[in-house]
Order: C-alpha cells, then sequence, then structure tokens
C-alpha cells in the first residue's frame, strides 16, 4: 500500500482538538462562579496515545483555543508538545520540528478543518477525520474512516504502528504494563 510507505516514517504524531479529538461541540457550564467550559474525550484515543509512546513515538496537541479542559488532558497523555492558544499552527509545527529535531517526513499532523490547512504542507503525513469539510479531504494523505470524538487518534496510531510493524509489540508492552 502507497500510503504505507508515508506512515511508516512517522516519528510524532500531532493533533488538533476540536473536531478530531472530540466532535467539535463545546459545551458552556453555567456554575455559581460563572461559566465552565466542558468538552468530552474518547477514552480509545487515550489508550492509542498509550501504545504510540510504548513503541517510542510521541504525541503533541496544537490547538487554536486555550483552556483548563485540554490542558488536563495533555497532562494526562503525557503529550510531549501541547501548544494551546496558537494562532499559526504551520510555524507552531515548524517550531516543533526544529526542538524535536526531526523531518517533515516524520510528522503526521491531524486536522479538520481550514486552519489547519496550512500545517498539510509542512507535514510528511496529513490526515482528517472523515467527516471533515469535503474541500478539506481532498487536500491531505489520507481520510481517517471514523468521525471526530469517535476514536480518530487511536485509528491513527494503530495505523502508523501496523505500518511500521511494532503493533503487537506496543500491545503486549501496555498489557505487561498492567500487571504491575
Amino acid at each position: 500500500m502507497k500510503t504505507c510507505e508515508k506512515f511508516r516514517k512517522i516519528k510524532l504524531l500531532l493533533s488538533d482538538v476540536d473536531g478530531v479529538m472530540n466532535d467539535g461541540r463545546i459545551y458552556y457550564l453555567p456554575t455559581p462562579e460563572g461559566v465552565k467550559v466542558a468538552k468530552f474525550f474518547n477514552v480509545r484515543d487515550g489508550l492509542g496515545v498509550r501504545l504510540l509512546q510504548r513503541a517510542g513515538l510521541d504525541f503533541g496537541i496544537i490547538t487554536g483555543r486555550k483552556d483548563k479542559v485540554v490542558e488536563t488532558r495533555c497532562r494526562d497523555l503525557g503529550c510531549r508538545f501541547s501548544a494551546l492558544g496558537v494562532k499559526d499552527k504551520a510555524r507552531k509545527v515548524l517550531e516543533i520540528l526544529q526542538e524535536a529535531k526531526l523531518s517533515k517526513e516524520e510528522v503526521a499532523y491531524i486536522g479538520d478543518d481550514w486552519n489547519d490547512l496550512p500545517v498539510f504542507d509542512i507535514v510528511g503525513l496529513s490526515l482528517v477525520p472523515q467527516d471533515a469539510p469535503q474541500e478539506i479531504k481532498e487536500r491531505v494523505d489520507f481520510v481517517i474512516p471514523v468521525n471526530g470524538g469517535e476514536g480518530v487518534i487511536r485509528y491513527a496510531v494503530e495505523k502508523i504502528l501496523k505500518c511500521k510493524g511494532l503493533f503487537e509489540k506496543a500491545v503486549e508492552e501496555f498489557l505487561a504494563s498492567l500487571k504491575g
């Protein structure tokens, strides 16, 4: 498979949040102190990130919004890179490439909308969930056959690890870590 060639080179998976790690909805909840933001995340994505890390690869988040919910999720996932409140995602990705000492071919990015488009041109593998706008899907390397919030990260991780021949070993190491 031609696409597998690009997946095999990946050492760092970067992702947008809203519309990828969730379905894009933002909940504003009234509290006695004011309004709080709530978001949901798919637990399968979290396990996918753990598998990626077990295989020696890194994960990071780049998002235009800045909120405590995403900060907490980044911390929980052990993200090597977390960039919140970023307007120019392409510039941030270039900074990360330099910091991580990686070539563009070694980095994948999952986005879902127009603000992610500039990033797709500077990474080795560009991905979107299947419910991204058609105009965006036409400009990426791979459309993940899952909607945002329904395990997009997990699907991408499994595809990367399987193409690299690392999936079974990562699962074995993850399961062994549960035995304590």
